[in-house]
């Protein structure tokens, strides 16, 4: 399952947003919510509303609404990872109607407007990525790196498209070739590799440096072609592939570091520099020299 998250503006109100694209919907922060409707000025003001709020509405029997209402982790005003209440569009907007307040309606039109922006995104695919510049730079990632990302994602889809042509299809299978593809040039499985950055629930590639993108792309490219090329009917198949795509990155690696005197697969994290958002400039990720 893939989630993607966001943080889009009303009426000048910061509100998170997930896109789900397993179940392709959007989930929604519903403190954020609640603070834009309420003019509550903290987050922790919102909050002790929507526990009000969420007590009357399981005394007027819409305890089916809140059971619904799921918790994902979103990064909070102190930059931690923190379960928050979130609900999708039908279930927000009957939170909305419990909620008397004048911008009830501007907010249910905004909402319909997010969901037009996920449908271009969905029949032009440049706007995703368009939204995901701009997100990375809201978070503080330089230019520099958000440049190598971008590559990095559209390399990756064109290798899950080719996986999917191939006939892989499950959430775990897929796993198991990147792993290969991982461990075969970086010599870690995707897991290891995280725990070597300190990672825990982070996304790898969003904590790899510019230099570990490009080894990792140039995988997946090496990968794709070669599966293009063989066309596999197996699981095992894809394997071998995997394999020998990231043996390609495997042996760019080696060249380099042998040129370098010293390993380009390092702890550093991208997001060790980040600067905060009221800082002009991100610092740029060390050339491990």
């Amino acid at each position: 399952m893939t989630k993607t998250t966001a943080i889009q503006l009303f009426d000048e109100k910061q509100i998170r947003i997930v896109w789900d694209d397993e179940e392709e919907k959007y989930y929604f922060s519903i403190v954020d919510v609640v603070q834009a409707l309420t003019e509550q000025p903290t987050p922790r003001g919102a909050s002790t509303y929507w526990a009000v709020l969420k007590k009357r509405l399981r005394q007027e029997g819409a305890d089916e609404l809140l059971t619904n209402c799921k918790q994902l982790k979103l990064k909070a005003t102190d930059g931690k990872m923190r379960l928050t209440d979130v609900a999708d569009l039908e279930q927000l907007m009957r939170i909305i109607q419990s909620i008397p307040s004048k911008k009830a309606e501007p907010l249910k039109r905004w909402l319909a407007e997010v969901g037009n922006q996920r449908i271009d995104q969905i029949i032009d695919p440049e706007l995703s990525f368009q939204m995901a510049v701009e997100d990375y730079r809201r978070q503080g990632y330089s230019d520099r790196w958000i440049n190598e990302r971008m590559r990095s994602i559209e390399m990756r889809k064109e290798l899950t498209d080719e996986w999917h042509r191939s006939g892989i299809h499950e959430p775990k299978d897929f796993a198991i070739l990147t792993n290969v593809l991982t461990k075969a040039w970086s010599g870690m499985t995707t897991g290891e590799y995280k725990r070597y950055k300190g990672l825990t629930k982070q996304n790898l590639r969003d904590n790899m440096t510019n230099i570990e993108l490009a080894l990792n792309t140039l995988a997946e490219v090496a990968t794709t072609e070669y599966s293009r090329q063989s066309n596999p009917k197996t699981m095992a198949e894809s394997q071998r592939i995997a394999k020998e795509g990231g043996d390609v990155a495997r042996n760019a690696r080696q060249t380099m570091e042998r040129r370098l005197g010293r390993s380009v697969v390092t702890p550093d994290r991208a997001s060790d520099y980040i600067l905060p958002a009221e800082d002009a400039e991100a610092k740029e990720l060390p050339s491990n020299s």
